[in-house]
């Protein structure tokens, strides 16, 4: 073979060679501009996520009455779910939320702008309701009876206020708004059925008499 020859086939090899590193350089540019596109659509739907979150949680402490947070490590999600279903039985909601947006959505609210948010450490659950001062609190202690890893960390009053652990597990002691309710009605009942017991008793005593009169 000639010298011509083998040049011409070193040359014809070259071009080949880089044909296919050209074509891998190609392809792997094709793969990373495919999950470029896939991470910008996956953070666009994680932002649209976020905002929602954010903005349903900034209208539940808006419209709270109490919240009331709790440490849940170590809790399984079908203990979580028991949680959400003895809550949604006295009108509390729960939310699970990141610090993060937590201090995001505090700082946004009027009356917990100027809270101070170092307590909220580790992961955190919030119990949350409109109708009840006392709910939240009552559910998480409750709950924390028959479950050691939830651990009552503090509270947010409606007027603004920071509540320890010790506040929100003596606000878990007094009766519920419903019982409180029930214990008005039941005295405020109370001297109508004891006039409706004697009116009865005098009754009866009145007609036995009558009866007692007309046999003689």
């Amino acid at each position: 073979m000639s010298l011509w020859q083998c040049e011409v086939q070193r040359l014809i090899l070259f071009i080949k060679e880089s044909y296919t590193r050209v074509h891998c350089h190609v392809s792997q540019l094709n793969n990373l501009a495919g999950y470029i596109k896939t991470k910008e659509i996956f953070m666009a739907i994680s932002r649209d996520k976020k905002n929602e979150l954010v903005a349903e949680f900034t209208e539940l402490l808006t419209n709270a009455k109490t919240t009331a947070f709790a440490t849940y490590q170590n809790i399984s999600v079908a203990q979580i779910q028991v949680l959400r279903a003895q809550a949604r039985e006295n009108g509390v909601v729960i939310k699970i939320v990141k610090n993060r947006l937590v201090r995001v959505v505090l700082a946004d609210i009027p009356a917990y702008k100027d809270i101070d948010t170092s307590s909220l450490n580790g992961m955190l659950l919030y119990a949350i309701s409109a109708e009840d001062e006392v709910a939240p609190a009552k559910v998480l202690s409750d709950f924390a009876k028959t479950n050691d890893a939830l651990v009552i960390a503090g509270g947010l009053s409606a007027e603004g206020g920071l509540m320890s652990a010790d506040d929100v597990k003596a606000l878990a002691a007094l009766p519920s708004k419903s019982q409180l309710i029930a214990e008005v009605i039941a005295q405020l009942l109370s001297p109508v059925h004891d006039v409706t017991n004697a009116l009865s008793g005098n009754l009866h005593a009145l007609l036995d008499g009558v009866e007692a009169k007309a046999t003689s």
